[in-house]
């Protein structure tokens, strides 16, 4: 896990919405209803922080990522980087401020242009945004990220295809440092790549963070990986964070029901404590995020719902059993990755 981090916000987003429109007709459409991808999201990022962000397959969290780099547009809310509120930007002055803030895609195979060289991969942000570097610099501006993340800066007129997928997202990572952004977005950065590869690109990142001063928000689905390099962990659910808190108070304390049902899913190392494991087994499934449940999303799901959780939607606050914020009206700590009976 990384340093302590210092107090200052570098990143904030208050009751950030995104809703896509389902529509019926094809020359006249008309919207019955939304995706409600993202619905209400708060969070704060502080400087040389990790903020992980876990959670089920359509809860959101890339939609999320997205949004906070600029691909897509918010329904509603804002996203305010460095004290400027990135949805109210527009051309340059918008061009200009998403300098600061740079994404890691997901799947290093996919993400890199075949037809280009890894130099014009690297290079590309420098025709965008021309006063970075001057022309005559950027050659030598592109051999100094390959070294910075590990490759040979020989390797410079090489195409995609002839790199390992580790290598690969290695490539990512420096395009992504290439515009020296102080907020890098990870979505799920080693997702695609084999256990081994993992934990170097994992090392890469934290090593760019202490000597860059980086500030990550990690998307991933590992648990494990994200406790390993987060400061602070959110849980979404639906397009919501459900739960939030430093990584010890997730890991250790988790207060409500969906966050400690992920944990119970985690596989044990110790084969012989795996038929001891206090497991929660989720029954239903996942609501269409275009008709979520009223009151609390999880509620249909969950074994401790009552009618409250129907009538009034839980705020993300800290509660009487929970000393982080917790979204269930019944929150309480449980033990869940060290839980035998």
């Amino acid at each position: 896990m990384s340093q302590p981090v210092a107090k200052d916000v570098v990143l904030e987003t208050s009751n950030l919405v995104k809703h896509f429109p389902i529509t019926r007709g094809i020359v006249l459409q008309t919207q019955v209803g939304a995706v409600r991808a993202v619905d209400g999201v708060d969070l704060k990022l502080r400087r040389g922080e990790t903020l992980g962000v876990v959670g089920e397959s359509g809860c959101g969290k890339s939609t999320l990522a997205k949004l906070l780099v600029g691909l897509e547009k918010p329904t509603s809310g804002s996203i305010d980087v460095r004290g400027q509120d990135m949805t109210r930007l527009r051309g340059a002055e918008l061009r200009r401020a998403r300098r600061n803030i740079q994404m890691v895609l997901q799947d290093p195979y996919t993400s890199l242009n075949p037809r280009m060289t890894v130099g014009d991969i690297i290079g590309e942000p420098f025709d965008i945004h021309t006063e970075v570097v001057p022309r005559g610099e950027r050659k030598q501006r592109v051999r100094e990220l390959l070294d910075l993340v590990g490759l040979n800066p020989e390797h410079i007129n090489r195409y995609p295809h002839q790199f390992s997928g580790g290598q690969r997202q290695r490539i990512g990572i420096a395009r992504a440092l290439a515009l020296k952004p102080e907020i890098i977005v990870c979505d799920e950065p080693v997702s695609a790549l084999d256990v081994s590869i993992q934990a170097q690109v994992i090392n890469l990142l934290e090593r760019l963070q202490d000597e860059l001063g980086l500030s990550y928000i990690f998307i991933a689905h590992d648990l494990s990986v994200v406790r390993h390099i987060a400061d602070r962990v959110a849980v979404m659910y639906l397009g919501k964070i459900v739960e939030i808190g430093v990584e010890d108070e997730i890991y250790e304390r988790p207060t409500h029901p969906y966050t400690q049902a992920l944990l119970s899913a985690v596989p044990v190392p110790d084969p012989t404590l795996r038929g001891q494991r206090d497991q929660i087994v989720l029954e239903g499934d996942v609501p269409s995020p275009a008709n979520p449940p009223s009151g609390c999303r999880f509620r249909t799901r969950c074994w401790k719902a009552q009618d409250i959780c129907a009538e009034q939607e839980p705020a993300l606050t800290e509660r009487e059993q929970s000393a982080h914020p917790s979204a269930c009206h019944f929150a309480e700590e449980r033990n869940v990755v060290h839980a035998v009976e």
